[in-house]
C-alpha cells in the first residue's frame, strides 16, 4: 500500500466535516471520486431515512460513501478488495467521532461467496462500481445474490464518454435490466451543490412477481 496521502474534507450541513484520507499511487480505489461526493450528499438529505438501517457499500474504495452513511444513523458495512482495507480502517478513525450508527470495513471480491454478509440488507449502495468491463457480470451476480426483494440499490455513476466507457455502460444497464427494475433519481433531487448533469443517481430494485419493467437505455446513459 502506498504511503500517507492526502486529505478530502466533506463538509457535512450540521457543519462538521468528513476528513478522507486519500492515496496518490494505490489505483483507482484510493480517492474521492465525484460521484461517491454526489451519491454522500444525497445521503445526507435525508431522501432515503437511512437511520439504524442495514446498508452495505460495494466498492468503497475510501469508504465516503458509507461512512457519511454511517453519520446518518446507519449500520453500515463498507466492502472492497483486500488492499484497500487499510485506507477503509483508517478512514472509519478518522470519523469515527461523527458515527451515530456503526461502520466496519469487510473484503469482498464480486462475483463470490455473499454467506457472511446476509440477510440482505436494507440498502445496499454503489458509486461508480462501473468501468471494466472483465468486472461486470461478478458484479451483478454479488448484486443478485446479496440483495432480497426489500433491498433497494442506490447506483451513482459518472457518465463518461471516451473510449469503451460508453459501449461497458450501455451493457452493464442492458444486464441489470434483466432482473432488476431501475428508477433514475432526478437532478433537481440532487444537493444543490454536488451535482451534475453527467453524474446520475439510480435506485435500483428487484423485479417482483414476473413483472417485466422496462426503462429505455438510452435515456440513462446518454
Amino acid at each position: 500500500m502506498a504511503g500517507p496521502g492526502f486529505v478530502r474534507t466533506l463538509e457535512k450541513r450540521d457543519g462538521s466535516a468528513l476528513r478522507l484520507e486519500q492515496r496518490g499511487a494505490g489505483g483507482v480505489g484510493c480517492v474521492v471520486w465525484d460521484a461517491a461526493l454526489v451519491l454522500a450528499k444525497f445521503l445526507e438529505s435525508g431522501a432515503l431515512g437511512l437511520r439504524r438501517c442495514a446498508v452495505l457499500e460495494l466498492g468503497a474504495g475510501t469508504g465516503a460513501v458509507g461512512i457519511m452513511a454511517a453519520t446518518l444513523g446507519a449500520d453500515v458495512t463498507v466492502t472492497d478488495l483486500e488492499e484497500l482495507q487499510d485506507l477503509l480502517n483508517i478512514n472509519i478513525e478518522k470519523n469515527k467521532h461523527l458515527v451515530t450508527g456503526s461502520v466496519q470495513a469487510k473484503v469482498l471480491k464480486w462475483g463470490e461467496d455473499v454467506k457472511e454478509f446476509l440477510p440482505a440488507p436494507d440498502y445496499i449502495l454503489m458509486a461508480d462500481c462501473i468501468y471494466y468491463e472483465e468486472s461486470l457480470e461478478p458484479l451483478l451476480k454479488t448484486l443478485k445474490d446479496l440483495s432480497g426483494p426489500d433491498t433497494c440499490v442506490i447506483c451513482c455513476y459518472e457518465q463518461r464518454t471516451m473510449g469503451k466507457n460508453p459501449e461497458i455502460e450501455k451493457k452493464y444497464f442492458e444486464l441489470l435490466q434483466k432482473d432488476f427494475e431501475l428508477e433514475k433519481v432526478p437532478l433537481e433531487k440532487h444537493d444543490e451543490e454536488y451535482r451534475s448533469e453527467d453524474i446520475h443517481i439510480l435506485n435500483i430494485r428487484r423485479k417482483k412477481n414476473g413483472r417485466v419493467f422496462f426503462i429505455e437505455i438510452l435515456e440513462i446513459v446518454l
